[in-house]
């Protein structure tokens, strides 16, 4: 009887190979479904940014623009990628037998401007979610923005924008399982293997270097936020650790000025050049003094390593925020001397075509004038003559006019704001004579009590200290807002009645509130003395109801209040232009009356 297992010979031969076959089909069918799967999706992906970065975009024109800045960041740069590599994905399709290999080379070729262009979008991602959390907290604005979203892409669901800005976080993050599968379905015998797998890599290095640099960021800008804290609030903040770190960093710069331990080359390569920015750049400048506070700790803890062996988790971390905040200084300094240059540059050469367009200007007028010169034809010694004993005969009146113009305004007296009398009567008679005080210089209020104030502008003086107790820092009142200002610009105001008017008058004035600085007038015989109206700072208009000013500017009040009569507004002529300014923007001065001089025949 013949033995059951040769009653096929083939049977066992051909098997294996069958197998083999169907394993390999197998593997070129899910190759192919995975390579499909990432050309969709990024149509897909792409067709949606470019939503996010048109209508979306525009539908959201009812936010600020910096908002939408953080909001979409570097979209733009994303949607430029995104379109070249989708067009390189589908040029392979017409060579399917190198279409594998194509598409890891492909990768490779793209993955560093992939890193460049996310990396910016993933660092002001945290950013843009606590505007999205912000708008939540505004039920009206929230509604309107969820409809925009759901308009444009529906199947965002009630996660709205937050759903349309996590789309290019998701997409990076999804590259190296893309080629992982491709790559899965590939023998390792292929051509394309070793490709892909360098693909792979390198995509998850990207992942890697975009999840640092987010890192880097968030690190440092903990140290670049300014902060205005008084002294008290300063000690309230210092404690054994403190103590215990600035002591140690304390030694060790000791030991540094000393020569015990060198320095470290970036100190010139990093902490100079940024320190010429410091005074424009409070963020870096901030960023920098930490470095180096973080540099002591850092080689602290690395003697401490070579000496013992062993650090603890705190020295860890301490090391690591040195890193952090180096690695990211070293990356951007170049970027930042450039930028610098180029504004240094673009700015000298503005500077100098002004100046060239100023000198041209200047010698067209002076031509245009000397030809209208009475004395055009007298020869150059006979007019420099004549011109220096015409100077002489008036340098007499020009010296008296100073003097009367010193003695009019002393340095201490600050002239009264156009506009500002109804708002100086009601605080008279609101607080009395002995608390009203005038700013003697321009207040700039920095925080969030702090005023702002003119120079010249009248306030009632409600408490000489703040809530901590703080004398240098006093409680006004302007009339409409109160708040704190630097004593140091205060000084007390005095009322004084006129001397134009009766002497059985003066308590009528002193009750109806009317204000004069302390200096009485001086009566000048030389030079008689007028009241003009000035510009004390330069104005913008900002509609065609407005008017321009330059500072120092002359100007014609026609009306000191607005057609509502509001005094903070007065109608003024300027150059034959009428229009509303600030009334705070107009000081009253007294000037000699012009004096005219000829010369002789």
């Amino acid at each position: 009887m013949a033995d059951p297992g040769t009653d096929n010979p083939s049977s066992r031969s051909e098997s294996p190979s069958q197998e083999g076959g169907g394993s390999e089909d197998k593997l070129l069918l899910h190759q192919r479904l995975a390579i499909r799967e990432l050309i969709d999706t990024e149509d897909s992906y792409l067709h949606l940014l470019r939503l996010c970065a048109s209508d979306i975009r525009s539908g959201l024109q009812q936010l600020p623009q910096g908002d939408l800045d953080i909001l979409f960041s570097n979209i733009n740069d994303i949607i430029q990628v995104s379109s070249r590599f989708l067009r390189g994905l589908q040029e392979t399709a017409s060579q399917e037998e190198e279409q594998v290999q194509l598409i890891g080379n492909l990768f490779l070729q793209f993955h560093e401007e992939f890193e460049q262009v996310y990396k910016v979008y993933c660092a002001n991602y945290d950013q843009a979610l606590l505007l999205v959390n912000a708008y939540r907290k505004e039920p009206e604005l929230q509604q309107e923005i969820q409809g925009i979203i759901e308009a444009v892409v529906p199947q965002a669901g009630p996660s709205g924008l937050s759903f349309v800005l996590v789309i290019p976080l998701q997409r990076i993050t999804k590259y190296p399982l893309l080629l992982q599968k491709i790559l899965e379905n590939t023998l390792p015998s292929a051509s394309a293997y070793p490709v892909l797998q360098r693909a792979t890599s390198a995509l998850q290095d990207v992942n890697s270097n975009i999840n640092e640099y987010k890192m880097r960021k968030e690190v440092a800008s903990k140290y670049t936020k300014v902060e205005q804290l008084s002294l008290r609030e300063r000690l309230a903040r210092i404690n054994t650790h403190t103590l215990s770190k600035k002591t140690t960093r304390l030694s060790h710069m000791l030991k540094q000025e000393a020569g015990l331990v060198p320095r470290q080359r970036l100190e010139g390569l990093v902490w100079q050049p940024l320190c010429s920015l410091a005074s424009v750049l409070v963020g870096p400048q901030n960023l920098i003094k930490k470095r180096q506070d973080k540099l002591l700790d850092f080689e602290r803890v690395e003697e401490k390593l070579l000496e013992a062996g062993t650090i603890t988790y705190e020295e860890e971390a301490s090391r690591h925020t040195y890193q952090a905040l180096n690695s990211l200084l070293v990356a951007e300094l170049p970027q930042l001397n450039q930028l610098v240059m180029q504004w240094l540059g673009q700015i000298v050469r503005t500077f100098v075509a002004l100046q060239k367009d100023l000198a041209d200007q200047a010698l067209q007028k002076a031509e245009s004038s000397m030809a209208q010169l009475p004395h055009q034809h007298i020869s150059e010694p006979d007019f420099r003559k004549l011109l220096e004993d015409t100077l002489d005969r008036t340098s007499g009146q020009l010296h008296s006019f100073r003097e009367s113009l010193e003695k009019a305004l002393p340095p201490t007296t600050q002239p009264l704001l156009p506009g500002s009398e109804r708002q100086m009567q009601a605080l008279l008679s609101r607080y009395g004579p002995e608390k009203l005080y005038q700013v003697t210089s321009s207040i700039n209020g920095t925080g969030t009590l702090d005023l702002t104030l003119l120079r010249g502008q009248i306030v009632a003086l409600l408490q000489n200290k703040d809530t901590k107790g703080n004398r240098s820092r006093w409680l006004v009142d302007t009339g409409g807002h109160r708040g704190y200002v630097p004593a140091g610009k205060l000084q007390q105001y005095h009322v004084v009645p006129s001397e134009k008017e009766p002497r059985g008058q003066v308590g009528l004035l002193e009750d109806s509130g009317l204000l004069t600085p302390e200096p009485t007038q001086v009566p000048v015989s030389a030079a008689p003395a007028v009241t003009q109206v000035v510009a004390a700072y330069p104005f913008v208009a900002r509609s065609s109801y407005e008017v321009s000013l330059q500072a120092g500017q002359h100007v014609k009040i026609l009306e000191a209040q607005d057609k509502k009569g509001n005094p903070e507004w007065s109608l003024v002529e300027v150059n034959g232009q009428r229009g509303y300014v600030p009334s705070s923007f107009l000081a009253t001065i007294p000037s000699p009356a012009p004096w005219g001089w000829s010369l002789p025949s």
